[in-house]
């Protein structure tokens, strides 16, 4: 079979195609051929060796795998060879793996797939599903009502704004180009802001009333951190979920600022639900469950050739790219 394999870490130039053996289910696992690879930010950080949950090299990228099952290991139970599936690597032991034209997993690790969600959609439902965990799981002091989604245009975040517009939440973004700021809104934010204004914390207050939003879900860090603990509402909460423009300055010192308010700051990662399967199942079968009804909708695809993995990283690691990007075998 063919597949991406990272020898030396590096660049997109680090990925290279390979001739692997067809591998072959063990006792109670399946194989799935893959029809749709996604591809994703722990994607890159596998291929540049820095991802914290790195799988020993030479290393396979790619953690979501939507297909068939197309042979059963001994004893496998409860799919069927045909079955329409989702193969989510937080569902192994060990992430990567996906970049391959057949991937062999536990039966009990994979999704059904819905017959109205196609396989290049399905790839995005890790994104849903961590949407769901960072609305819900999260543990908030008291009901959200609101929800201020920074760097919105990104693949978690559209998700994010989707889903919580799904439950009916009320939804605040911030995107940092005019042409972002119009896709976000076509994502269903009821205002998108410009992050970069001075005011941008008063922006958000005038658009709950005054009040502030009660969860605030960033992946910037650095500077628009601290602007999110002044965006939230008494008892609200701030969750950082990455910190691509670096560690925020005086987190503590201005929740003693505003000790008025009784906030609180989280930190998340989804591999917090890693020794959780029950929890991790049920979210993802929550999105499973949205995307069927059409109450989300997966992102536009680009798709290429698995060949051409090399120019998906490159567009990935364009900061203009919007949409999912998908290999197809």
């Amino acid at each position: 079979m063919k597949a991406i394999v990272v020898h030396t870490p590096g660049g997109p130039q680090a990925l290279t195609l390979a001739d692997l053996p067809l591998p072959q289910p063990g006792p109670g696992a399946v194989r799935v051929r893959a029809c749709a690879i996604g591809v994703g930010r722990p994607d890159v950080l596998m291929r540049q060796g820095t991802y914290k949950w790195m799988p020993p090299l030479p290393a396979i990228p790619g953690n979501e795998v939507a297909g068939v099952v197309d042979a059963l290991g001994p004893g496998a139970k409860g799919v069927a060879i045909g079955d329409r599936v989702l193969l989510s690597a937080r569902e192994l032991p060990r992430r990567g793996g996906g970049y391959a034209d057949y991937a062999c997993a536990p039966a009990e690790a994979l999704y059904r797939l819905p017959e109205g969600i196609g396989f290049d959609a399905a790839v995005s439902l890790p994104n849903f599903q961590l949407a769901q965990a960072l609305l819900f799981g999260c543990g908030s002091a008291h009901t959200v009502r609101s929800v201020l989604v920074t760097a919105a245009a990104g693949g978690v975040a559209t998700a994010v704004v989707q889903t919580a517009r799904a439950h009916g939440l009320q939804v605040i973004a911030t995107a940092s180009t005019a042409a972002k700021r119009a896709y976000v809104l076509a994502q269903g934010a009821q205002a998108v802001l410009d992050p970069h204004v001075p005011d941008l914390a008063d922006q958000v207050k005038a658009l709950t009333g005054g009040t502030g939003v009660d969860l605030a879900l960033d992946p910037s860090g650095g500077a628009l951190f601290i602007t999110c603990l002044h965006a939230l509402a008494p008892l609200g909460m701030a969750v950082s979920y990455n910190i691509l423009a670096g560690m925020p300055p005086e987190v503590f010192a201005v929740l003693r600022q505003l000790l008025g308010r009784s906030l609180a700051v989280r930190t998340f990662s989804m591999h917090t639900f890693d020794a959780d399967a029950a929890q991790r199942r049920r979210l993802m079968q929550a999105a499973i469950d949205l995307m069927a009804s059409g109450a989300v909708r997966p992102p536009a695809v680009t798709a290429l050739p698995l060949a051409d993995a090399r120019r998906a990283h490159e567009q990935l690691d364009d900061s203009s790219f919007t949409g999912k990007l998908v290999l197809h075998p």
